[in-house]
C-alpha cells in the first residue's frame, strides 16, 4: 500500500490540475460565445450571397476559368483545423477524414496534395510529404483577408492545371456538444442548385443586370472562395472552442472522481498505519505486564 505522503501528494497534483481544467472550460466558455456570434452574423450574408450565384449561374453564358470541369489526376485537399490542443478527439476526426479521402483518391490512381489550415493538421500531414502549403497560428485572429490569400492561393493553382478537383474539410458546428467533420467541394465551383417550388421560380425570374451578368459572375466567382474559406473557418472557431469546452469539462469530473478514489486510498492507509499502531502500543502493554 502506497505510504500516506505519496497520496497525499498525488491527492494535491490531481486538484491542481482540475482547477487548470476548470479555468480552461470557463475561458472556452467565454471565447465561444464570441466565436459563434461572428459565425451567425456572417451566415445570413453567406445565405444570400449563394442564392444570388445560383440565380446568375442560371442564365449566365460563356467559359469561367473556376467552373472548369476536367478530368481528375490530381486532387487538393483543404485541411481546417484549429491551431491549438485538448479539445478531444476534434481535430483528429477532420485529419481521419481527410486521411480517407485522400485514401480513395490514391485507390482510382489520383494524386493528392494538401493545403493545411491551422497548426494542428500541418504538423499531423508535415510527414506525409505531401503539404503544398500551409497556414499556421493564423486561426486565433483570422480576418477575411487571410481567408481572401488562402482562396487566391488554391484558385491561381487550379487556374495553372496543378489541381484538378479541391475539396475543403473543417468541423461543421451543429451545437455545442455535436462538431462534425464536412466535406465540401470547392472547385471547380458548382454554385448551389435552384430549390423546387416558389423559390425556384423567383430564382429563375427575368432580372436585369448591370453589367452583364457575366462580367458580374467573373468578379463573384473569387468571392465565393473567399466566402467558402471563411465561412469554414468560422466554424472551425466556433467548434474548437465547444469541443474544449467539453473535454475541459470531462477532464474536471475525471479530476473529481480520481480525486475521490485516492482520498479513499488514503483514508484506507491511514486507517491501517493507525491500527498499526494500536497494535504495537497494545503489544509493549502486554509485554509490560509479563
Amino acid at each position: 500500500m502506497p505510504s500516506l505522503k505519496d497520496v497525499s501528494t498525488k491527492i494535491g497534483g490531481v486538484k491542481k490540475t482540475s482547477q487548470i481544467t476548470k479555468a480552461m472550460n470557463m475561458v472556452s466558455a467565454a471565447k465561444l460565445r464570441g466565436a459563434q456570434q461572428k459565425m451567425e452574423d456572417f451566415h445570413p450574408y453567406a445565405e444570400k450571397f449563394n442564392a444570388t450565384m445560383a440565380n446568375l449561374s442560371g442564365g449566365a453564358t460563356g467559359d469561367y476559368p473556376l467552373m472548369e470541369v476536367r478530368d481528375v489526376q490530381t486532387a487538393e485537399i483543404v485541411v481546417v483545423t484549429s491551431d491549438r490542443g485538448l479539445c478531444g478527439s476534434f481535430n483528429s476526426n477532420i485529419i481521419k477524414m481527410a486521411e480517407r479521402l485522400a485514401a480513395k483518391y490514391e485507390a482510382d490512381g489520383k494524386k493528392v496534395s494538401y493545403v493545411c489550415v491551422g497548426k494542428k493538421g500541418a504538423q499531423y500531414f508535415k510527414k506525409s510529404g505531401k503539404v503544398r502549403k500551409a497556414y499556421t497560428d493564423i486561426m486565433g485572429t483570422f480576418q477575411m483577408f487571410n481567408a481572401r490569400e488562402i482562396a487566391q492561393d488554391i484558385a491561381a493553382t487550379f487556374e495553372a492545371n496543378e489541381a484538378d478537383e479541391v475539396k475543403v474539410i473543417y468541423g461543421h458546428f451543429q451545437s455545442v456538444a455535436k462538431q462534425l467533420p464536412t466535406t465540401l467541394h470547392l472547385l471547380p465551383v458548382k454554385p448551389p442548385e435552384s430549390e423546387e417550388g416558389a423559390e425556384a421560380a423567383d430564382q429563375s425570374g427575368d432580372y436585369i443586370y448591370e453589367p452583364s451578368s457575366e462580367e458580374i459572375m467573373d468578379v463573384l466567382l473569387p468571392l465565393y472562395m473567399n466566402v467558402m474559406i471563411y465561412n469554414s473557418m468560422l466554424q472551425i472557431g466556433a467548434s474548437e472552442h465547444a469541443a474544449r469546452m467539453t473535454a475541459m469539462d470531462n477532464a474536471t469530473n475525471a479530476c473529481n472522481d480520481i480525486v475521490a478514489e485516492l482520498t479513499m486510498i488514503y483514508n484506507k492507509a491511514r486507517q491501517s498505519a493507525i491500527t498499526g499502531d494500536l497494535m504495537d502500543i497494545v503489544g509493549g502493554a502486554e509485554a509490560l505486564k509479563g
